[in-house]
């Protein structure tokens, strides 16, 4: 991917805007006078501290090494989720091979560049789902319910509440993991759908006299697929990393 379609991103996007970069702006310009070099000496490391923060928010180049992706290396529905976007990429190569060298050309090797994204970041998405499948295939609530019916016919102590409200919050967890794992897989396959919506028309632009409006909005479209992607694979990433919320209230965020 060029450093162009690395550059307009969600998360550069938000790395424009974001506290941190008006912080380093603020550093930036506290070391320009911290040196005496006056309003402009100030204003220009301003400028380096903001553009350093924006900058570390591109994502990397994906080498080759980084885009191995291996579906049969998960367990179904995950598997066959990245299968689809794997063979919607294809189809748009099959579809687009044979496109005149242009400005048509040009704009298709744009969508293809996002699509390469798209079935990175569904790739991940997968990767995070079969690992939270794996997680609530180890909590056995069959046993535990019956543990707590036995647990609650028990005569009233403080083992026995201990025990009851550890069960209970087993339960829990695998309650808010049903849900989790439920809303990712749907929100998925929503995207490998609207993935697929997207190659069709490609391959209709593929074969017609497209106009460029007709062209840019089939970037668009597939940009804010990728967007809404990134921002899938943040949310279960955030979801279940150290710190974050479990209340059983906490659900995944929708498309923007």
């Amino acid at each position: 991917m060029s450093f162009r379609d690395r550059f307009f991103t969600p998360r550069v996007a938000r790395a424009v805007t974001s506290p941190s970069a008006i912080v380093a702006a603020g550093a930036g310009a506290a070391v320009g006078i911290l040196f005496g070099l006056g309003v402009l000496g100030a204003v220009a490391f301003a400028g380096v501290g903001y553009a350093i923060r924006v900058l570390a928010a591109v994502p990397a180049s994906r080498t080759s090494s980084s885009t191995a992706i291996s579906p049969r290396s998960l367990d179904q529905p995950w598997k066959g989720a990245v299968e689809q976007v794997q063979n919607a990429r294809r189809n748009f190569d099959a579809a687009t091979r044979t496109v005149a060298e242009g400005p048509l050309k040009d704009r298709l090797d744009g969508v293809a560049a996002r699509l390469d994204t798209a079935v990175q970041e569904a790739w991940r998405i997968a990767q995070a789902g079969h690992v939270l499948t794996k997680g609530r295939k180890q909590i056995d609530t069959t046993r535990i319910e019956s543990d707590l019916g036995y647990a609650r016919s028990r005569p009233a102590s403080a083992s026995r509440d201990a025990t009851i409200t550890a069960m209970e919050a087993q339960l829990a967890s695998a309650a808010r993991l049903d849900a989790t794992i439920s809303d990712t897989y749907d929100r998925l396959v929503l995207l490998d759908a609207r993935t697929d919506e997207a190659v069709a028309r490609a391959v209709e632009l593929s074969v017609s006299q497209a106009d460029d409006d007709s062209v840019r909005a089939l970037d668009t479209d597939v940009t804010k697929i990728v967007g809404d992607l990134e921002a899938l694979r943040q949310a279960i990433e955030e979801t279940h990393s150290p710190g974050a919320p479990t209340s059983g209230d906490q659900k995944l965020g929708g498309p923007a």
